[in-house]
Order: C-alpha cells, then structure tokens, then sequence
C-alpha cells in the first residue's frame, strides 16, 4: 500500500512547537547561569577562577562546534577564513563572550540574579543606542517608549535592591549594564559575518577565542596552583555551567531560529526573566517581592514594544 507524501501544512505545526520548545528551554537554560554562579560564590570563589573553570570546560565543545561547521558540505569545502574574517571573529569573541561573560561574572557578585537578568535583557535597546550613536540611526517614537519602559522596570527593582543591600549594588549593576553594552557590540557587528560565515561556525570559532582569553586571564592574575584550592562543589557547578547552561542552550536556540526564525524566537526569549526570578526565588532564596514583579514585568513589556515597532 503506497504511503501519501506527507503535505507541508503537516509538516509546519510540528516544527513551529518544537522550535517553540527549543526557544523555551533554551532560554530557561541560559537563565540558569546566573543561579549557578551565585551558588558557586557561596564556596568563596572568585570571578577570575570562576570564569576560567567555566570556559575550560566548555572550551572542547566550542572546538568540536567550529569543526563541524567548517567541515565540507555537499563536497564543497567551506569558504577559508580570511584576514579579515580573523580579526572580525577576534573582535567579537572579546566584546560578545569573553568581556561581556567577566562583567557579567564580576557584577553577580553584588547583586542579585533576578536584577542581572533584567539588566542584560536590555540588549535589544542598547543595539538601537548603538545605531544612533554609531550611525545615526533614528529610533522612533514606539522604540523610544519601549525603552523608556524597560529602563523604568529595570530602575524600579535596581532602587529596591540599593535600599535592601547599600551601595554595593551599584557596583554590581554597572558591571552587569557594561557586560550587556559588551554582548550589544557583538550583536551590532555580527550580522555581516553571520551572513558569511554561517552562526554556527562564527559562534564556535569566537567562542572559543572568549575560552582561551579566560583561561589566559587566569594564568596571568593566579597562581596555577590555586585552582587545587577550589572546592569540588564549585568544579562540578562549573562543569553544569559550561554544558547546560552554555553549550546546550546556545544549539536549542539556534536550532529554534532554524525552525521559527530569530525574531519569534527573541519574543520566546522573553521567558528568561521570569524563569531567572523563578529560580533565584526557589534556588537561592532570593527576596519575591511586589517591586520585583512589577519591574520584570515593565522589562519584558518595554523589549516587546521596541521589538514590534519599526520606527
């Protein structure tokens, strides 16, 4: 008995929720990396060694994702790596992982993981501070109300916190807003080698840039040694953070854009928020109070009205 071919109207809603499903849970996944590092910190663990065993781990998965990419397709060999596609992978595995991952390591040291994940959410709207400062590209009334609303979620809970935990929080949300303006230099000079270079070979080659920057900033601040005084809890926390936090999430949303495209899978996104107050609520004890609620919620309300407008 001859099988019907199976129409694309069947095909479609299968793949939409299993991108859907990718975005999800990769955005819940990236989230989880603030709870691991402010558990890790409770080992007397610093940033610097943190961060190193974080990439050390992650190093070898990153290396084996650049192969893949850059392995011949139909075969046809890959386009080879140009001068000017090192320096550009260089650039952005310095702003895109390796600074913004330090910044963001530094800052939740003093602050808490549901305010870190408000501040770097901001991404989207830093891009669009970028395009008129770099550009001049006009942001548009919508953009700018979409904007203005994140920044006021974002100081309504940064306020809260200044009045629970002193001047420290300060510190740390500078780190962290740093460590988001980092990551949006990335996304801004991306886009013409993704175009080029495929995501999934630009993010492996410059991720792994990112790895050996960490490890070198390790080796040049601390004495080999001292990684022997780190507690196991913080070598397997960090192990989870390279691979589940990390690694997996980074294929599940890639996976997802193939599926959904980047801009559904950027408003999935939106669930990183409030997963990261979820858990650091349950996790890690933190404070679930009325300000910050009403601050994720002005957050994620802002990035969805810039994301929607066009001008």
């Amino acid at each position: 008995m001859a099988v019907a071919p199976v129409s694309s109207a069947q095909i479609a809603p299968k793949s939409i929720a299993t991108g859907l499903l990718l975005a999800t849970l990769g955005a819940i996944a990236f989230s989880g990396k603030a709870i691991i590092v402010k558990l890790a910190y409770r080992y007397g663990v610093d940033a610097v060694t943190l961060i190193m065993l974080r990439m050390l781990f992650a190093l070898p998965f990153f290396v084996a994702m650049s192969w893949w990419a850059s392995r011949p397709r139909a075969g046809k060999p890959v386009a080879p790596l140009t001068r000017k596609d090192v320096l550009g992978v260089v650039w952005l595995g310095v702003t895109g992982y390796y600074l913004a991952s330090f910044l963001d390591f530094a800052g939740l040291a003093y602050i808490t993981a549901s305010l870190e994940r408000l501040i770097l959410y901001l991404n989207p709207t830093l891009v669009l501070l970028l395009g008129l400062v770099l550009f001049g590209r006009r942001i548009g009334r919508r953009q700018a109300l979409g904007m203005a609303i994140s920044y006021a979620g974002v100081l309504l809970v940064f306020g809260h916190e200044v009045t629970l935990q002193g001047a420290d929080v300060a510190l740390g949300a500078v780190l962290v807003f740093l460590s988001a303006v980092s990551y949006a230099l990335y996304l801004f000079y991306s886009g013409e080698m993704v175009q080029r270079l495929g995501s999934l070979r630009l993010v492996g080659l410059a991720t792994s840039v990112a790895c050996v920057l960490c490890i070198a900033q390790f080796v040049v601040l601390r004495p080999l040694d001292s990684v022997l005084a780190v507690a196991p809890q913080v070598v397997w926390l960090s192990v989870l953070n390279a691979t589940l936090c990390t690694v997996v999430p980074v294929m599940m949303v890639m996976m997802a854009i193939e599926r959904i495209g980047s801009g559904l899978a950027a408003q999935v996104g939106m669930v990183g928020p409030m997963s990261t107050m979820i858990m650091g609520v349950l996790v890690l004890g933190e404070p679930f109070t009325a300000w910050l609620v009403a601050g994720t919620v002005l957050v994620i309300a802002g990035v969805f009205v810039c994301s929607r407008a066009r001008g």
